[in-house]
């Protein structure tokens, strides 16, 4: 059998920019040159930076940054925004900071090419012993060919001499009109291209970035959104939305007991719970209860406010017994509040992704999913859903989200179809009973856990959430409400008439017991008297019975010895 050479696969060279590694698989082509073309503002600069200064601090690869248009003043002035140093890395000699600016009015055409530009960039490799290579703003280069030929040939020269050094490089130029590159040439040359997009939807500033091609390795096409923010470059890609994730069998508290009840014992650790209903029916109240358990539990907890302040939560659900500063104080609870106009949907999934990497939390609360709803449409909030479902299975983290519906029925209430995303949903209803409003909370769905099917009474009192068994009259109809205390008030009152009919009943049977134990003394006492007379006549009886047994005897008696005397005398001469 002949050998066979199996092709090696392409390395990869991680950029440490959030996300993107995970995006394009394991980061930019090693030993290759990788396109980044984008419009004014979308980022170019602090990719290319980012990948330097990462390469420095998390692979001790040291870097040169070459500039054709920023100065290393205000590149460091910039970069520092976001804690990079560029100055201490300079002096550590694991950075070299160039800039070429290229006075092209002196140039005459078809004589200038870039030997000049090898030797400056291969000083500063050496020097350092660069591994890796950024070129920003390349289109001030190549605005001193004039003819698209010598331009191509050049640049080609350029990459083919990085590649020949082994250095990863990253080269960035601004967006052209019909083409990725204003030149319309760059692009064919690069082994790995990427766009940045920076555009304006309803107000809001959206940016987008999209691996256009990627020699040798595998890549998505797609769209991904991306933030700029004290965070630096944050990528937040669609293929994140996997579905391998350990789970958990451990159930979690929800911190009302009935409703633990109702989930027999809990949601699972790491499943993700909606709350739905109209405003007012105590979606809120729900998720603070499930904030003071996970503290409670010693649990880091992250609250997403995206209508209400956090001085003014935790006010709310003190109403209701529940003491939330505490727990914000004891470093266990963190807010993030944030109007949905405050940013694009990026920019929240940006922060939330964020607070979970830098804070660490077991539960995560969005409260309502749905106010993204001002400035995103049904889709779009779905998919941040779907991301942030991901993002907090993938890490274990039990999320609960709550959702304003405008209707009492279920399907009015499915708003963008959440319930089939969550793993639990649980719905609260108005019940408009007798003049009265009552709140009502049943499980729509629990995935795994033998769940009741039971509407229950939701009430909010001073000690919390409270649920309570529905009543019905003798018709079916539900009682809620004043109509269950009066129903309550009607029973009591039942009860305690038959109570009372029983004791009545009770004393008139004991007052015919006594009567029927005087009675019953009574006729003993006569048959005791008449017993004593029946004996005192059967003594007297038997007295008489003796006494004239005597008497016949002593009679017998004489009359035997007369006899006697007779028979004597008889016989006597």
């Amino acid at each position: 059998m002949p050998n066979t050479v199996l092709p090696r696969l392409l390395e990869k060279c991680p950029t440490g920019i959030i996300g993107f590694d995970e995006l394009s698989e394991g980061g930019l082509p090693r030993g290759r040159s990788t396109l980044v073309a984008g419009s004014a503002g979308s980022g170019k600069t602090l990719f290319a930076m980012e990948f330097i200064l990462h390469g420095i601090e998390l692979h001790q690869e040291p870097g040169v940054f070459v500039s054709f248009e920023e100065n290393p003043q205000d590149l460091a002035a910039n970069v520092a925004s976001i804690g990079y140093d560029l100055a201490r890395h300079q002096a550590e000699k694991n950075l070299r900071m160039l800039q070429i600016v290229l006075d092209t009015g002196s140039t005459e055409a078809g004589e200038f090419d870039l030997d000049g530009i090898f030797i400056r960039l291969g000083l500063a490799i050496e020097a350092i012993g660069a591994r890796r290579i950024a070129l920003d703003a390349v289109e001030n280069l190549f605005a001193a060919f004039t003819d698209a030929r010598t331009l191509r040939k050049e640049f080609r020269r350029l990459i083919c001499w990085l590649k020949d050094r082994g250095i990863t490089a990253v080269v960035t130029t601004e967006r052209g009109q019909g083409s990725i590159t204003r030149n319309g040439l760059e692009e064919y040359i690069a082994d790995c291209v990427i766009t940045l997009d920076n555009r304006v939807e309803d107000q809001l500033a959206t940016r987008r970035l999209r691996i256009v091609k990627y020699r040798g390795s595998a890549h998505s096409g797609d769209e991904c959104p991306f933030v700029l923010n004290r965070s630096g470059f944050s990528l937040i890609p669609i293929s994140s939305a996997g579905m391998a994730y350990q789970v958990s069998n451990e159930r979690v508290s929800s911190g009302i007991p009935s409703l633990d009840e109702m989930l027999g014992g809990g949601t699972y650790r790491g499943s993700s719970v909606l709350v739905s209903g109209p405003g007012g029916t105590g979606k809120s109240s729900i998720a603070a209860h499930m904030v003071d358990a996970a503290c409670r539990r010693g649990e880091k907890c992250l609250y997403v406010a995206l209508e209400e302040s956090p001085d003014q939560i935790e006010r709310n659900m003190a109403s209701i017994g529940l003491d939330l500063a505490q727990w914000r104080r004891a470093g266990l609870l963190r807010f993030h509040a944030a109007r949905p106009t405050s940013g694009g949907l990026e920019n929240h999934l940006a922060a939330i992704s964020g607070h979970v990497r830098e804070f660490g939390p077991r539960m995560v609360i969005i409260d309502p999913i749905t106010a993204l709803h001002v400035t995103a449409t049904e889709e779009q909030v779905g998919l941040m859903l779907i991301r942030s479902l991901d993002l907090f299975k993938a890490q274990g983290i039990t999320s609960l989200f709550t959702a304003m519906s405008h209707g009492k029925e279920v399907s009015d209430a499915t708003f963008m179809d959440i319930p089939s995303l969550t793993d639990t949903s649980i719905m609260l209803r108005n019940l408009e009973l007798s003049g009265e409003r009552t709140r009502a909370i049943y499980v729509l769905k629990a995935r795994g856990i033998a769940h009741s099917n039971q509407i229950r009474e939701f009430q909010l009192t001073d000690d919390g959430v409270k649920l309570v068994d529905i009543l019905l009259d003798s018709e079916g109809h539900i009682l809620t409400g004043s109509a269950r205390e009066l129903r309550k008030i009607q029973k009591e009152t039942e009860v305690d008439a038959r109570d009372t009919s029983r004791a009545h009943r009770r004393t008139a049977l004991e007052n015919r017991r006594h009567v029927l134990d005087a009675k019953i003394a009574a006729i003993r006492e006569e048959f005791e008297e008449e017993l004593h007379k029946l004996e005192g006549e059967l003594e007297g009886e038997a007295a008489l019975v003796r006494s004239s047994e005597i008497s016949f005897g002593d009679l017998a008696l004489r009359r035997s010895r007369l006899v006697q005397d007779n028979q004597i005398a008889g016989s006597r001469p």
